[in-house]
């Protein structure tokens, strides 16, 4: 087996094409105030910062972080902050000792060891599922 790049989560590097659709599709929205590529941690992904004014006054930010690997792995985080905690989960695809390839860490804190889960194979795909959670999210708040 060939050993894991990049961040130690999939044996294969970033895909920065499909980092670049996501980008670009996201800025498109209105649920995006930004979206950047960065690899300010390290690695290189994809950081948005959603929109203020879909969220009510108790949220103080929002973001959302897309790292995609050229075999398909990901690792897609969701993050709102409080005043008083951070509410977060994740949707993963990659190899590992504690779950299924495709598994969900789920709200509020995206514990580890998370949910086994099956996740769609095309990166649009992904993201649809990943943004309907999301607005789920925003009307239950």
């Amino acid at each position: 087996m060939t050993p894991p790049a990049g961040d130690g989560r999939s044996p294969a590097p970033i895909d920065r094409p499909v980092l670049e659709f996501l980008q670009t599709r996201l800025q498109a929205t209105a649920q995006a105030a930004r979206a950047t590529i960065t690899d300010a941690s390290g690695h290189l992904e994809l950081h948005v910062t959603l929109a203020p004014s879909y969220y009510p006054e108790t949220v103080a930010e929002a973001s959302l972080t897309v790292r995609w690997y050229t075999n398909d792995d990901f690792k897609i985080h969701y993050r709102e902050v409080h005043p008083d905690h951070a509410w977060e989960c994740r949707w993963d695809r990659h190899p590992n000792p504690h779950n299924t390839r495709d598994h969900f860490h789920p709200p509020p804190t995206a514990p580890t060891p998370g949910e086994d889960s099956s996740w769609p194979s095309d990166h649009r795909d992904v993201l649809r599922l990943v943004l309907d959670t999301i607005e789920e999210r925003i009307t239950g708040l």
